[in-house]
């Protein structure tokens, strides 16, 4: 393939055709990809929910995902030609995610994304997925492998597990630079093409954001929400705790920590929102039903939160009276209060 910048005097200049390793490591690739997977999948859609992620075996999945079924995807990368041994370092891996149930991929997102948040709510954002019903998450996985040349071997072996029944995929890239130093990448399906774009632990994490980072995220709207629960948080003594997007809101007891809501801006998958932390209530507080009921009672008052499955949102797309934005933090005094009355299990 040859590609050329067409200048405004109908010139053209060449784009070289460059061996991705001599100046790029894989994690360069791991970054590319996990950063812009609607580009590399298009018409297939993956969440990455795991970078690096250990196996029971120590060996490591570059990266893990997940699709709109909530089929898990397992992501080898090759930053020059596929050795031979490719398929059978996917087929291990395949053999380790297929024992993995709900809990451990949870584990797996929550590690990589550093975040409290669960995965099923992440994936329903993320794929924008209307109903309420819960996905099934890793009936099936999908093998895919990602070099800049897949050798012979591979496509063939790879093309004869698709036979047989393995979803399994190859997908080639190129990788051009030009003479003034810019940087173009394509990528074609070698193996799989026509069924992947009909088809509808421990992991490395990204970076966590901090509370300056988080306020710069905001629009007005937002700002004006956030920054008086900033302030209400320092004269409580709460506990923020920050993943790659947002953060969630802790009481900190002797025995440990209990988020009381999470919050995220703009661009996150939960848009500038406000989530209540019902599930971590249930999960860590004595008696949290009568917590709940109170909660929720108090929060649906307000009439500016709706429902998010299991939990109540406020997404933040209008301005807010001091007395709302009091109201709602007034309520979440009051369960801090009534979770210290009844203590962590």
């Amino acid at each position: 393939m040859k590609l050329f910048t067409i200048h405004k005097d109908g010139k053209l200049t060449p784009y070289t055709e460059q061996v991705f390793k001599n100046s790029n490591q894989e994690a360069d690739l791991e970054v590319l990809l996990e950063k812009n997977p609607e580009y590399f999948f298009e018409g297939s859609n993956v969440l990455i929910i795991g970078r690096q992620v250990t196996t029971n075996l120590n060996t490591f999945i570059d990266l893990l995902g997940t699709d709109k079924s909530g089929n898990t995807v397992v992501i080898e990368l090759k930053r020059a030609k596929t050795p031979r041994e490719t398929i059978a370092q996917l087929l291990e891996y395949a053999s380790f995610i297929e024992t993995l149930d709900y809990a451990q991929l949870n584990t797996i997102f929550q590690d990589y994304y550093r975040e409290e948040n669960n995965l099923d709510d992440y994936h329903q954002q993320f794929f924008k997925n209307q109903s309420d019903e819960k996905v099934s998450f890793n009936k099936s996985t999908r093998l895919i492998i990602v070099a800049q040349e897949i050798s012979r071997e591979i496509q063939q072996t790879a093309q004869y597990l698709q036979n047989k029944g393995f979803d399994i995929y190859c997908m080639e890239f190129k990788y051009f630079e030009t003479p003034a130093g810019e940087k173009i990448i394509t990528s074609d399906l070698t193996v799989g093409n026509e069924n992947f774009i009909q088809r509808p632990v421990q992991s490395a994490s990204l970076p966590k954001v901090d509370q300056q980072q988080f306020l710069s995220f905001l629009d007005k709207n937002g700002s004006q929400v956030f920054q008086p629960i900033f302030e209400f948080a320092a004269k409580k003594g709460l506990v923020f705790r920050w993943g790659s997007k947002g953060f969630s809101l802790n009481l900190e007891l002797n025995t440990g920590f209990v988020g009381l809501f999470f919050g995220y801006p703009p661009s996150s998958v939960f848009k500038q929102s406000i989530y209540t932390g019902f599930e971590e209530i249930t999960k860590k507080v004595n008696n949290p039903e009568n917590i709940i009921t109170f909660y929720r009672e108090e929060i649906k008052k307000l009439e500016f939160f709706v429902t998010a499955k299991s939990n109540l949102k406020w997404v933040i797309e209008k301005s807010y009276t001091k007395e709302e934005i009091n109201g709602f933090l007034d309520i979440v005094d009051k369960v801090a209060v009534k979770i210290e009355e009844n203590g962590l299990k």
